[in-house]
């Protein structure tokens, strides 16, 4: 009998034991979130129990205060959202944390992210980190991915079947494998080093943004969903967009295409297709009055914007809202365009804000480069199709000349 109670005494202590057991928590202001939390610190005490870590089953959101050690969390083992967005953690365990289905650390000083043991989750979110790699082979759950503004080298989402929402931009991407995600709606892989960008069986995308990347080619034929399509600074010389009728946004500048017609993207709002070498551009779709933005200079060779009305597309160039190079003309027919009404406008110097060679759409002479004053800083008297300003300060400038047929240029340029 003695034996018995000893037995229990011990028992009952060693329990006491156990539930007087406290979390470390070096981080004082990680700790105080804790404590002041009455769903977390249940018996209001200054101290975190490891009874009162496990049994915790909500939200962790600790998000933007300060806090650089996390040290402790690894005692919540059946949480199942995690926001530590936006403080000072260069480093973070979450491998206790299986219940885990929505990570936010985003906004840290992070180098590496071990999720490898999170299997449940279906987001994580962990931009603006210094990741060089990031392993989500085995969440296989996943619907949304943010790893943009890392230092990622590689990504590998062919497990991730169910990736919905694919964030991976301002990295250093050289190839990405985005055909085994078949229910991808939304990918921004823009500001990487990609070649190559193979949707042809993402077909459910809805939003594109892969500008600022090096692609000579891209075949969006089989994503008949897209509302947004960006991809400027890239290296593109052909871009079919016709059978795209619920695209809204399409910006295309800054590529080397020689033709474009949207005139079957009957709901477009915005088009920018400028620093391009465009011969054609048709954009007579029937619903010109709601296109808020057409931005098509910079294409030296564009003589001829077709639209749905002529009157109408000049009086859209008031604040700015339509922009085109002064030898391009408007109309309704750009076939039936005589040679002397393409030509009777203006020439135009371009690239414009321009760093160092300045082209014309024709040869000049007598080039008289002023600064906002009206003094003469740059004359040059040679004719020739481009001049070299890199010698200029940065600032606005007047240049004017004369062509051989007497046709003048006095245009405001922004060297940079």
């Amino acid at each position: 009998m003695k034996k018995l109670f000893l037995f229990l005494v011990v028992l009952g202590g060693f329990a006491s034991f156990l539930k007087a057991q406290v979390v470390t928590i070096p981080d004082a202001k990680f700790k105080a979130y804790l404590v002041n939390n009455s769903n977390i610190n249940t018996n209001g005490d200054t101290e975190i129990q490891v009874s009162e870590a496990t049994a915790f089953t909500g939200k962790i959101d600790c998000g933007g205060r300060r806090i650089v050690n996390l040290t402790g969390i690894e005692a919540f083992v059946n949480i199942t959202q995690l926001s530590c967005y936006n403080n000072q953690l260069n480093a973070l365990d979450v491998t206790k944390n299986t219940a885990l289905i929505t990570l936010h650390c985003y906004f840290n000083q992070l180098t590496a992210l071990d999720v490898s043991k999170n299997t449940a989750l279906i987001q994580l979110l962990c931009s603006n980190n210094q990741l060089t790699a990031l392993d989500v082979s085995k969440n296989t759950a996943l619907k949304t991915l943010n790893c943009d503004n890392n230092q990622l080298i590689a990504l590998d989402v062919n497990k991730n079947t169910d990736l919905k929402n694919l964030d991976c931009y301002a990295n250093q991407l050289t190839t990405l494998d985005i055909s085994k995600n078949t229910a991808l709606a939304i990918l921004y892989c823009y500001s990487n080093q990609l070649t190559v960008l193979d949707v042809s069986k993402n077909t459910a995308l809805v939003y594109l943004d892969f500008s600022n990347n090096q692609l000579t080619a891209l075949d969006v034929s089989k994503n008949n969903d897209l509302i947004q399509l960006l991809c400027s600074n890239n290296q593109l010389t052909a871009l079919d967009v016709t059978n795209k009728t619920d695209l809204i946004r399409l910006y295309c500048s800054n590529n080397q295409l020689t033709a474009l017609d949207v005139s079957k993207n009957t709901n477009l709002i915005d088009l920018s297709c400028y620093n391009n070498q465009l011969g054609s551009l048709d954009i007579k779709n029937g619903k010109n009055n709601i296109m808020t933005y057409m931005y098509a200079y910079n294409n030296p060779s564009l003589a001829c914007i077709q639209v749905d009305n002529v009157t109408n597309a000049n009086s859209y160039t008031g604040g700015g809202r339509w922009l085109k190079n002064e030898t391009a003309s408007y109309s309704t027919n750009c076939s039936a365009m005589s040679t002397t009404d393409i030509t009777k406008n203006q020439i135009i110097a371009y690239p414009n804000p321009v760093k160092d060679l300045l082209n014309f759409s024709e040869e000049v002479s007598n080039i008289k480069i002023a600064d906002i004053s009206g003094k003469v800083v740059k004359q040059i008297s040679t004719t020739g199709k481009s001049i070299n300003v890199a010698n200029l300060k940065n600032g606005v400038y007047i240049i004017s000349a004369k062509t051989k047929s007497g046709k003048d240029i006095n245009q405001k340029i922004i060297k940079e």
